[in-house]
């Protein structure tokens, strides 16, 4: 039988996904599952890139621009432009959704045997796409009594070795919803001048921000041009997920140009959906203040659910729509799996992501899970009361 590569067994399962056989299982006995396991937002995809679909009339679809089309470009500049971030259409690389763009930032910066420094926990893909492609990801600490910040900066400095290559990081954070403050940004960038090295900036989460926080771009750092590859995407932006549409933006020639060497090597991404995202890109900063709204809404909803059972643990996320929670449990990973195949209330259940797999520290995790916050508040009530009962039932609860 052909042996499977090193690099294929070491791939990780996604927490956010592998439990979606269980889910799939327990519908169709009529089990009811709020899904809470992945940012898939239920907030309505603008009208305007709606349109744009219905609009295209080509008689042939076909081929794009391997960077992405040109109006889509210069649409993304202006929309950087608009919030004070001086970005030129030829800095910006269409991707097919933020995934590929984090995939051609880590290919850019890294080489096989290489290693990247990320918070944990931090965003699944992040060890995924660096396992691909034969880079490691050094974990450093981050802790909930402090809401997730950055830890001091000789903890950080502590973890560069010889074949560290840069910083990734999402602020606002999937999975914690920390949003980084401009003075921690800044201490990333002093770090990153110091020791030689890139800041990776998932920044898809830009506009949601709660409670005065505020979001600071890696691409406003002083002194920085040369080592920032910013990670963004209209999949949460405008609640359009399935468009696939992201795109790298950076100020360095040279990854610029490798980056472009591998848009040409996967062709183009989706056309139809650029012109969608077009027509997103264009949509006012007003557009924004109804759905930050609804999910401050949803988040002070969920985090009042939660502290009200017993054994819970939940902070207040200040930005994204997710939530790092520990649970009273012996192990989530089995409990997430048991709520689904052994468990209802009411007919109903929840599908959460086991927080183990937004660690590569091992062990860790092990109590908690990743909640996103994603539905309408009466959903989240629902799924906060079979959540309650399951926790009430587990034969693993622990005291």
């Amino acid at each position: 039988m052909p042996k499977l590569s090193e690099r294929a067994a070491r791939m990780p399962a996604s927490p956010i996904r592998k439990l979606v056989p269980f889910a799939d299982a327990a519908r169709a006995r009529g089990v009811h599952v709020h899904q809470l396991n992945i940012g898939q937002p239920d907030v309505e995809t603008p009208r305007a890139m709606i349109e744009a679909y219905r609009s295209f009339d080509a008689k042939v679809l076909a081929y794009g621009p391997s960077a992405g089309l040109p109006e889509l470009r210069q649409a993304i500049a202006r929309y950087y432009g608009r919030l004070g971030i001086a970005v030129q259409a030829e800095q910006v690389h269409v991707t097919n959704g933020g995934s590929e763009a984090l995939q051609f930032a880590i290919a850019s910066v890294c080489d096989p045997g290489d290693e990247l420094l990320a918070f944990e926990p931090f965003y699944a893909n992040y060890n995924g796409f660096a396992q691909i492609l034969g880079v490691g990801v050094r974990p450093i600490p981050s802790r909930a009594e402090d809401h997730f910040h950055l830890p001091p900066d000789e903890v950080i400095e502590a973890q560069v070795g010889p074949r560290t290559r840069g910083i990734v990081f999402s602020s606002p954070s999937n999975p914690t919803g920390v949003v980084y403050r401009q003075d921690e940004i800044e201490r990333l960038g002093a770090l990153a001048r110091k020791h030689d090295l890139v800041l990776i900036a998932d920044e898809v989460y830009r506009e949601f921000t709660y409670d005065g926080a505020h979001s600071f771009s890696a691409l406003q750092l002083s002194g920085c041009d040369d080592r920032v590859i910013v990670i963004d995407s209209v999949s949460k932006r405008f609640s359009a997920c399935g468009a696939r549409v992201g795109c790298t933006v950076t100020r360095n020639a040279d990854f610029n140009s490798a980056i472009l060497r591998m848009c040409f090597a996967r062709l183009c991404p989706a056309t139809v959906d650029q012109q969608a995202a077009i027509a997103g890109y264009e949509l006012p900063a007003s557009y924004f203040d109804p759905v930050v709204a609804e999910y401050t809404a949803r988040r002070d909803a969920l985090i009042a659910g939660l502290r009200a059972i017993p054994g819970v643990g939940a902070y207040l996320p200040e930005g994204a729509f997710y939530a790092i929670v520990h649970l009273p449990v012996d192990d989530a990973d089995a409990f997430c799996l048991w709520m689904l195949q052994e468990f209802q209330h009411q007919g109903e259940t929840v599908m959460m992501a086991p927080g183990s797999g937004f660690y590569a520290t091992p062990g860790a995790g092990r109590t908690e899970v990743r909640i996103a916050y994603v539905l309408e508040v009466p959903a989240l009530e629902r799924a906060l009361a079979a959540l309650r009962a399951g926790l009430a039932a587990y034969p693993g609860r622990r005291g």
